[in-house]
């Protein structure tokens, strides 16, 4: 029998598997308590359970399935995590210090399939989704790393790692209950944010579900032509049905929310596109805000460019003359593999490198490692 890792049940999910084996209903509450206030390592540790429950425990479940590869660390404090999964993925966390606290960035796949043209996470297509234990393995991984060092705990997450959230939604709703549990790790929903690049019927069902966890958009260009262009997601769900979707959520929910925007040189940051962006945003204003990203170029995309500051500035100043309300992000790792995807990528690729060059000496195929 195949072991699945336990960190991926909700608590309603853990309840209705130990009722169905004969257990009390208390038992959730306590080994709840065990894997993330107390966070063991070993289900022996779960010291008020009795036998025959942690043997029950260990024939079904695994505690703790990703093995850390790399941790890079920059001089600001941000740390980026390269993990590796039971099937020899490789997925990327990163650990952000704020003013606020600390900050944690979970990828939700390995790989990506919406393709926008300007992005490391891309590069390599998606081999598949995480599951949702896997994705609260990431928080957990680097939490305990924290509580090792002095106990620092993290109290915001954002969704916006390797993948779309939106493509692998079930999993991510589930990762979201188990990290925003109150008796658990507790984060807040308000300290929790989803990112997505626009799949519009998701977004439809995420202002159904109606809780306090933050929605962020990536959008990058205020037109189809020019969306079109980088994302090609824009080409199933256009700017005019994202923007029918948003209203939909901000008349469900009433919450801000935020439209992500990278500054690309000479093709998304003129003042044309920063006015377009007011215009497209204009019945929007009291409930949006923009976040303007500079970009962290990437090797394999040689055609596009980090703005100049000048240009970020006269963007920024645009908008604000409009009445929307935005910011620069202040950027994290910058003597790192900063952009997303990229640590995972330039893995791969050496990994790959170092095949071809031993299939050479051997004289023999090479195939490609499929990640």
């Amino acid at each position: 029998m195949e072991k699945t890792s336990i960190y991926g049940l909700t608590k309603s999910q853990l309840t209705d598997w130990l009722l169905a084996r004969g257990e009390k209903k208390f038992r959730a509450a306590q080994i709840w308590d065990w894997l993330y206030v107390k966070r063991v390592d070993a289900f022996e540790e779960m010291t008020n359970l009795p036998k025959a429950g942690i043997q029950l425990l260990n024939d079904h479940f695994v505690l703790g399935t990703l093995k850390e590869e790399i941790a890079q660390k920059a001089k600001d404090g941000t740390v980026k995590y390269l993990f590796r999964l039971p099937d020899g993925n490789l997925i990327e966390t990163v650990l952000m210090p704020h003013e606020y606290g600390l900050s944690v960035c979970v990828t939700s796949q390995v790989g990506c399939n919406i393709g926008c043209s300007f992005c490391a996470s891309g590069l390599l297509r998606k081999n598949r989704d995480l599951t949702s234990g896997e994705m609260v393995e990431q928080l957990l991984k680097i939490q305990r790393n924290l509580d090792r060092m002095g106990g620092k705990r993290v109290g915001h997450v954002v969704v916006m790692g390797i993948g779309e959230p939106f493509d692998n939604f079930d999993q991510v709703m589930d990762f979201l209950r188990i990290i925003n549990d109150q008796k658990g790790l507790s984060i807040g929903a308000r300290h929790i944010t989803v990112s997505t690049s626009g799949i519009v019927p998701k977004i439809y069902e995420f202002a159904d579900i109606d809780w306090q966890i933050n929605l962020a958009i990536s959008l990058h260009a205020p037109n189809n032509a020019l969306r079109s262009r980088i994302m090609k997601i824009n080409r199933a769900y256009p700017v005019e049905a994202l923007m029918k979707a948003v209203d939909y959520y901000l008349e469900k929910t009433n919450r801000r929310i935020t439209f992500e925007y990278i500054l690309l040189k000479d093709m998304n940051d003129h003042k044309e596109e920063a006015l377009e962006l007011a215009s497209l945003l204009e019945n929007k204003r009291s409930l949006a805000f923009v976040n303007l990203i500079p970009y962290n170029p990437v090797a394999e995309h040689t055609e596009y460019q980090r703005s100049d500051p000048e240009a970020v500035l006269a963007f920024y100043e645009t908008l604000r003359k409009k009445g929307v309300n935005a910011a620069v992000r202040k950027e994290f790792g910058t003597d790192i593999d900063a952009a997303c995807g990229q640590l995972r990528s330039k893995q791969i690729r050496r990994k790959r490198v170092r095949g071809q060059s031993a299939a050479k000496k051997k004289g023999s195929h090479y195939i490609p490692i499929q990640s």
